[in-house]
């Protein structure tokens, strides 16, 4: 490791093109000894062959043969011999695939997050990773965003715990052996384009930018956080890559983050098509002076800074200062030390996939699938049953989701090898194609090529017929297809294709009980499914052991304890939807006006299908005396807030017990309830628990009529119960002098 002074020696021994280089994030394609390389990527960003061996970071770059194999090249060719660092998208895992992140936040749980991203951490460095483009800490209010299935949901406290978690996991200390360094996205409400489209413009009030959707990121700052990376959106008309106010005087000044920036690709360039910058030498400047250290993937570095330090536009201090926060960084991965750092062949094939790793994805599996629906307690299944498994996703291995670049379909158990771990009483057809139309996917990653066969429909429907009609019971496999979500993957229509649907409507007509398993990468509008089925199980995209852990869920080895971390709309009409929307002067109940004219749809409900914090489990658990050991909170106090909860079926279970609160009045309109907090239990049959919360003074700030970050004295409730749709509350006051 060097000691400060070392780094600063360092630093001043550079070059300004050196000095730039280091600002500069290429990816693998560049890295070539074949000249031809000159006639694309370089030639593209018109940087020179020479300049490749200044640079600071690539990139995606997968593998240890390879990692090890570049920076071999890389540092031989370096005058100075600063080792590059190796970037990559480990989202949801690296070989052991984990359920996507939007699923993790139905867990409620951080700290199997925290394990979850450990062992991430691990697979990922001995394959030659340094930081990971993780975690996502988006507020997600819109199913029609693609990019929601990265996110952890539509709450800030709920989001905010998984941020942190999920930094801690990857490691907070990077001297510590198989961490890697985490880099914070997107910075900031990238999760709020108009209309659920992707790379569109976000409108929000600056107040609820700051209450909803900045608290999760400040958590991923304060858990120890060592990169953020600018997002592709605009905030109050600024796009965030050049946005001063938000890079600096929020992140760096406010938040007091010394780590490394990173602008998303390619978006210090797309500060012209933005219109903020007319040229890439404008796009550059704007970028620097707002803070961003590392440009990824364009030329507007490279070729641009140098001639505005000539031109006196910026100064030599600003690349001074950036350059040695990125070899602060490179310091603290232990790079001076050991360039190669815990890359090793033999290594992955230890680690990767290795019994530990898959039992933790199963037992994720387990927590984050959601039992939406269970008419007659038709789950769990008998294995004695007679079992149709029919859709789509019956033998499908593509159960990773779109970001799982790093990991093999290959190693993915589907939900025909895990049913048959528990019966061989079972038969199983495709049904249908996953999609209408299979031009609609375009490849991302890994550039999707259509596996589908061309089969006649009506064959499938009639094997499905054949296959379904000695069954007991039919369990359809079905959703969307794992390239209509993540980037990209913006949708108007969030219903299931016709063609499934279809396939279900021809099932029904067999009058047997149906249960639905649902593989998806957001909320889905099922209102015109929900009736057609007896039981419902929300199981996202789960994953390296998907089928394991999701047969685990339906044969009741495991009880379901997931819990909606994002509201399912009854329609697409009602997106963004979320539980803690703003109180209006209108509300549809409680207005002294006539039922026209309340805040209300003429056509649909205003509440969502499933809310935020629901999920059924196979027991049963009730809620009573919800107690409070005192009614007025002070700054220097704590109230304590209890109920019991009883299980009261034959079935033992885990239930996520859920804190709101509301602030009755205030200097700005509040939300009608806020999640405060949220505890894993686990009742054995029969068994009785009190839960106590905590409730500080703290918890009830916001951003008053001053905009100052504050709570304010007044009247406020308090629910405890098993999800959002909340009735039972109990009232306190705050008086915060006592």
């Amino acid at each position: 490791m060097k000691n400060e002074k070392e780094l600063h020696v360092l630093l001043h021994s550079l070059s300004l093109e050196e000095k730039i280089g280091q600002l500069v994030q290429l990816n693998e394609k560049v890295f070539s000894d074949n000249d031809e390389i000159m006639t694309g990527p370089l030639k593209q960003l018109h940087i020179k062959k020479d300049d490749v061996y200044k640079t600071g970071s690539t990139i995606n770059v997968l593998g240890a043969k390879k990692v090890i194999e570049i920076q071999r090249r890389y540092l031989e060719k370096s005058t100075h011999k600063i080792p590059m660092m190796f970037m990559a998208d480990v989202i949801n895992g690296y070989r052991t695939v984990f359920p996507i992140p939007l699923a993790q936040g139905a867990t409620f749980n951080p700290e199997l997050i925290r394990q979850m991203a450990s062992v991430s951490a691990k697979e990922a460095s001995v394959a030659g990773i340094h930081v990971t483009f993780s975690p996502v800490a988006d507020l997600t209010r819109d199913a029609r965003w693609g990019r929601v299935m990265e996110s952890n949901g539509e709450d800030p406290y709920l989001t905010g715990q998984m941020a942190a978690a999920t930094v801690k996991g990857y490691g907070v200390d990077l001297s510590k052996d198989y961490t890697i360094a985490s880099c914070l996205k997107h910075f900031a409400g990238y999760g709020a384009p108009i209309a659920g489209r992707e790379y569109n413009t976000v409108e929000l009030s600056m107040r609820t930018f700051m209450d909803m959707y900045m608290p999760a990121y400040k958590e991923a700052i304060d858990a120890g956080c060592h990169m953020v990376m600018s997002s592709f959106n605009t905030i109050d008309g600024i796009p965030s890559t050049g946005n001063k106010w938000l890079m600096d005087d929020i992140l760096r000044k406010k938040w007091k983050f010394n780590g490394v920036t990173i602008a998303d690709f390619a978006a210090v360039k797309e500060l012209m098509t933005h219109g903020v910058a007319k040229d890439e030498k404008e796009a550059a400047k704007l970028a620097i002076n707002a803070k961003i250290d590392i440009d990824m993937l364009t030329s507007c570095y490279s070729l641009q800074l140098k001639k505005l330090i000539e031109d006196n536009e910026i100064s030599l201090q600003q690349i001074d200062e950036a350059v040695l926060r990125v070899l602060k960084l490179k310091n603290d991965l232990g790079l001076f030390d050991n360039p190669y750092r815990f890359a090793n062949v033999d290594e992955e094939k230890r680690v990767h996939l290795c019994q530990e790793h898959l039992n933790l994805a199963r037992k994720v599996v387990h927590e984050s699938c959601v039992l939406l629906k269970n008419k007659h307690g038709i789950l769990p299944l008998n294995k004695n049953q007679k079992i149709a498994l029919i859709g789509p996703y019956a033998q499908s291995q593509e159960l990773m989701g779109s970001w799982s670049f790093c990991s093999k379909e290959e190693d993915v158990v589907s939900l025909e090898q895990g049913f048959h771990q528990y019966t061989e009483q079972l038969q199983i057809a495709k049904g249908c194609v996953t999609l209408d139309d299979q031009n609609i996917i375009e490849g991302f990653g890994r550039f999707y090529e259509n596996k589908e066969e061309d089969v006649d429909p009506d064959k499938l429907i009639e094997e499905a017929i054949q296959k379904s009609k000695n069954a007991d019971v039919i369990v359809l496999a079905l959703g969307e297809h794992n390239m209509q979500t993540g980037e990209g993957g913006s949708r108007g229509d969030i219903t299931l294709p016709d063609v499934q649907v279809n396939l279900l409507k021809t099932m029904k007509t067999l009058e047997k009980p149906i249960v639905i398993l649902l593989f998806n990468g957001r909320p889905l509008a099922l209102t015109n499914i929900l009736d057609d089925c007896d039981a419902l199980l929300e199981c996202w995209f789960p994953g390296t052991q998907g089928g394991n852990g999701i047969a685990d869920l339906v044969f009741g080895t495991v009880n379901p304890s997931g819990k909606l971390p994002m509201s399912f709309p009854y329609d697409v009409g009602q997106c963004p939807i979320s539980y803690n929307e703003f109180s209006t002067g209108r509300p549809l109940q409680q207005s002294q006006h006539s039922l026209r004219f309340t805040s209300r749809y003429t056509d649909i409900p205003n509440y969502p299908l499933f809310e935020f914090g629901y999920g059924l489990s196979y027991s049963k658990f009730e809620y009573k005396n919800l107690m409070i050991d005192g009614n007025v909170l002070t700054k220097d106090n704590v109230l304590k807030i209890s109920i019991d909860i009883e299980n009261i079926s034959d079935v033992s279970g885990d239930e996520i017990v859920q804190l709101y609160t509301r602030d009755i009045h205030g200097s700005v309109v509040r939300p009608i309830k806020e999640l405060k907090g949220f505890q894993r239990i686990h009742l054995e049959s029969h068994e009785k628990k009190k839960v106590t919360f905590e409730i500080k003074e703290e918890m009830l700030r916001f951003y008053n009529i001053e905009n100052i970050y504050t709570s304010e004295d007044g009247d406020f409730e308090a629910f405890i119960g098993a999800s959002s749709s909340l009735s039972d509350k109990i009232k306190f006051k705050l008086k915060k002098e006592g």
